[in-house]
């Protein structure tokens, strides 16, 4: 016997436009197969194409000095905390050229909120990174770093954008978003940005021309209608600017943070989650699996439940480790995980603009994660 979900999944298959409404009630329910076979069959449609994609590229943390305190974060250091740092500029370069080595064609350039940094550091930084790897894109600075920059700088917003641009930044990245609600961002996070500037950081980096992906942390505080609010709040930017590339969505790690008392959502949540979200989010492009939370296993398997994107193989990366989840693959094994499952595998762009050239042998066994940090 049908029911209201069978109703709700034949209407967003055919086309329909999720409602809020529906979409609490697909993430309440215990679905998992049919919601998952929904968001597979929207994914297709949207890529019909033989392959399914991942790039490679490298997290760099210029700092881990934040004057904004978010009780998720296992990462940061208050200001003049002895474990605090700014990477040294050739010890950033230094990491580049590792990641230039490996095949590597982009780095995820983001830090904490650094109370003295002026926006003419951020631009000379953007310039020698030009200068040395000119092929390298920056997918740089989240919305609550470019928002800070306003701040310290005194400068507008579309100016602060304008000039990170001249001097060589790509994209931005959608870090910082966890919950895109105030109640939420408010319980949890000090000093940082809301929701409405969060999403004009974005707006106003999309009026001129850039282009971006939008993140989700669930599995906190949260309540699922939050956590469709979210998801609606990126869907409503994405009608007006058509700005965001992807979308990827994680687990929070509460490990070794102040909120370690919350279980971690677990692998039936997230697939449920992200196959959600794939309903959603009928007008953003891609959706990236999550294997650095979620492992090797349940990242191929999210391939089945919308998403048409392994992500990155990640050669280095700080934050997510910090609270105590480090999965590792090889590229190899990230290739493998698409041809398992029928699909080629194929290197991408941040742009989702695909490779032709074959994958340089460095990188062919390279591990992922910490192999290649170099000491701050």
């Amino acid at each position: 016997m049908r029911d209201s979900i069978d109703t709700i999944l034949d209407a967003v298959t055919a086309g329909g436009r999720l409602r809020a409404g529906d979409a609490v009630r697909l993430l309440e329910s215990n679905r998992l197969a049919a919601i998952g076979r929904a968001a597979h069959a929207v994914s297709l449609r949207l890529h019909p194409e033989p392959w399914r994609t991942y790039n490679i590229d490298r997290n760099i943390n210029y700092t881990n000095v934040c004057t904004a305190v978010c009780d998720f974060c296992a990462f940061y250091r208050p200001p003049k905390h002895a474990e605090g740092y700014v990477l040294d500029r050739g010890v950033l370069l230094a990491k580049i050229g590792e990641m230039v080595a490996l095949g590597g064609d982009q780095i995820l350039l983001q830090g904490g909120l650094h109370p003295t940094l002026p926006l003419e550091w951020y631009e000379d930084l953007l310039r020698d990174i030009k200068h040395h790897y000119p092929d390298v894109n920056v997918h740089g600075f989240s919305p609550p770093e470019i928002h800070h920059f306003t701040k310290v700088s005194k400068r507008p917003l579309v100016e602060v954008l304008e000039r990170l641009a001249r001097a060589g930044l790509g994209s931005l990245p959608g870090g910082g978003g966890e919950i895109l609600v105030d109640r939420v961002r408010l319980a949890m996070t000090r000093g940082k940005v809301l929701t409405d500037d969060w999403l004009e950081v974005h707006r106003q980096w999309h009026l001129l021309g850039g282009r971006s992906t939008a993140t989700m942390m669930f599995g906190h505080i949260e309540t699922i209608a939050e956590r469709v609010e979210h998801l609606q709040r990126i869907r409503d930017l994405q009608d007006e600017t058509g700005g965001f590339t992807a979308f990827i969505c994680w687990s929070f790690q509460p490990e070794n943070t102040q909120m370690a008392e919350i279980p971690a959502a677990g692998p039936f949540e997230y697939l449920k989650t992200q196959a959600v979200a794939r309903l959603v989010l009928d007008n953003v492009p891609n959706i990236q699996s999550s294997w650095v939370t979620q492992g090797r296993e349940i990242g191929q398997l999210a391939l089945l439940y919308g998403a048409n994107d392994m992500g990155s193989l990640m050669i280095e990366e700080n934050v997510v480790s910090a609270a105590g989840t480090v999965h590792h693959l090889t590229l190899e094994q990230m290739r493998s995980a698409i041809a398992e499952l029928g699909w080629i595998p194929r290197r991408r762009n941040v742009f989702y603009e695909l490779f032709e050239d074959p994958v340089p042998a460095a990188a062919a066994t390279a591990p992922s994660l910490p192999v290649l940090q170099t000491a701050p």
